[in-house]
């Protein structure tokens, strides 16, 4: 028997990347993965690979989360969920940061899980129980100085993060709310930041050595972090700032 077997589980952001690792892996462990992605051939391509099912999920549209929030409740309720979803446009000075683009990433990276947190405990609380996971940021830790948007998201979404899990124990609902802390993985969003520096190898590089561990990490990595996270051996864990980082923020 696997740890998950029987609960449903959703992944924002879970087409790509660090989202579609941990959609593998939560399905690995033997529970029914919805996977919610604004990219539609992406996300339908990562629910057949892993036997689960797909819905399109814009993650800031407040009316889209609620008419989701009523298909889970008529079709089984929802035990595990992982706001993963995230931008980051790459690097710039705050002087130069028009409104607009921080808005976008304020909007995504912190409206959403709101959104997504909301729904959750609204489920989850009739259902006896969940478990949240919150995908934040080492740069919401480790001062990132051309990354203001991002890292106030970040920031922010780790304060949500503990606000909903003293919340949700003393409010006796038996939802645990966790956040896991990457810092740099090898996905499409690094690859393109990499890029934009005009030498990928050499930003490879130079990620890697910011890293006491030596290397950037692998997808899988956040995923295993996020699986014992919502699987039972973890039920004494709430409010937790899960860093898997290499040692970034130490």
């Amino acid at each position: 028997m696997s740890a998950l077997d029987g609960k449903r589980a959703l992944v924002t952001g879970g087409a790509m990347g660090i989202g579609a690792a941990i959609c593998a892996r939560l399905a690995e462990d033997g529970a029914h993965v919805i996977v919610a992605d604004v990219d539609r051939p992406a996300g339908l391509a990562t629910a057949k690979a892993i036997g689960g099912a797909f819905v399109a999920l814009d993650v800031t549209n407040e009316g889209v989360w609620t008419g989701l929030e009523a298909d889970l409740a008529a079709s089984g309720g929802l035990d595990i969920l992982v706001n993963n979803a995230g931008v980051n446009p790459g690097p710039g000075p705050i002087e130069d940061m028009d409104f607009a683009r921080w808005r976008t990433i304020l909007s995504v990276n912190l409206d959403g899980a709101f959104l997504g947190c909301r729904m959750g405990v609204r489920l989850m609380k009739d259902r006896g129980g969940g478990a949240i996971v919150n995908i934040g940021s080492a740069a919401g830790v480790r001062a990132v100085a051309m990354m203001p948007g991002y890292s106030a998201s970040k920031a922010g979404l780790h304060a949500l993060t503990r606000s909903v899990a003293v919340h949700c124990g003393r409010s006796g609902y038996n939802i645990r709310c966790n956040a896991v802390l990457p810092g740099s993985v090898e996905t499409p969003m690094v690859d393109t930041l990499r890029s934009a520096s005009g030498d990928p190898a050499a930003a490879r590089a130079r990620t890697a050595a910011l890293h006491p561990i030596g290397f950037v990490g692998a997808p899988t990595d956040i995923a295993g972090a996020v699986a014992w996270l919502v699987g039972p051996e973890a039920r004494f864990v709430t409010g937790a700032l899960f860093s898997v980082d290499g040692g970034l923020t130490v």
